[in-house]
């Protein structure tokens, strides 16, 4: 059986490997290619590896290269600092011996982050490793809707990202960027733990359904933290553009809160003050 770690790094290598061209790295393509990106021997050469070596590599076969390897690999692959740190995430694993069954049991959410959610007067959630929607504030369903009309188990932003029923045929102008940001943010997830089993649930039955998810999936985009701008149509209130960052709460790896925010004083900032109270005065009733 190979190493799972190994598998995910040779995945890894291999779609950072097809991105590339050769003219990006000062190569004459020369001739037919039947790849679109570089040949495994041309990267080998960039780095200074045998082409065995590398193809071993990407094969997830039984190699556990040097950082020396890892940093020559990335400077030839042009990685940004966020991949080359998941790269070396992944390597390292890949040096150890096969990790042992882990305890997968459920994950919490401490009072005390529970209480800051209460508080805050600003759509906030927190989310699991794996993007399950643990837990949220007033103000988060007053913007996303009443998550305790779902089962639990599809309580997570993956499966809702891509649910049709959900988003109204995906016409929405930054669906594609958010949906990279949710899957960046699961890769590095799983490169923290490859067989834990709601990470292979939620990425197998994406995989089977959805040719959209395979084909950003298959990007191995990696988000380690993220932040953006999301425009949300409420029918009550009309469009609101909404920073969000997230916020990393404790554990390794931990869930995470995300958190919209409001220019103060500007026209969204009334409109999500608006909703707020139209949906306090509902729930009074």
């Amino acid at each position: 059986m190979s190493h799972p770690y190994a598998r995910e790094l040779g995945d890894f290598l291999r779609a950072r490997r097809s991105r590339l061209h050769p003219r990006d790295v000062g190569l004459e393509p020369g001739g037919k290619r039947k790849v679109t990106g570089l040949r495994r021997e041309e990267l080998a050469l960039l780095a200074g590896l045998s082409t065995d070596y590398y193809q071993r590599m990407e094969q997830g076969r039984e190699v556990r290269p040097s950082d020396d390897v890892l940093d020559s690999l990335a400077g030839a692959l042009g990685l940004d600092d966020e991949e080359r740190r998941h790269l070396f995430t992944l390597a390292h694993a890949a040096r150890r011996p096969m990790p042992a069954r882990r305890d997968h049991g459920p994950e919490q959410v401490p009072d005390s982050t529970r209480r800051l959610l209460r508080v805050l007067d600003t759509p906030a959630v927190v989310l699991g490793r794996h993007l399950d929607l643990l837990a949220w504030n007033p103000a988060a369903e007053a913007l996303l809707g009443d998550p305790d009309t779902y089962p639990p188990d599809r309580l997570n932003m993956l499966l809702l990202m891509f649910d049709d029923t959900l988003t109204g045929g995906r016409n929405c102008p930054d669906w594609e960027r958010q949906a990279l940001d949710y899957i960046g943010m699961m890769r590095a997830a799983v490169a923290t733990d490859p067989t834990h089993p709601r990470a292979t649930a939620i990425v197998g039955e994406l995989s089977i359904r959805s040719a959209e998810f395979r084909r950003l999936w298959a990007r191995h985009d990696v988000r380690e933290s993220v932040s953006g701008t999301k425009t949300f149509q409420v029918p009550e209130v009309g469009e609101i553009t909404l920073d969000w960052d997230t916020y990393p709460l404790p554990g390794s790896p931990g869930p995470v809160m995300l958190v919209f925010t409001a220019e103060p004083g500007s026209a969204d900032a009334d409109r999500l003050q608006l909703l707020a109270a139209l949906h306090a005065t509902r729930s009074i009733r």
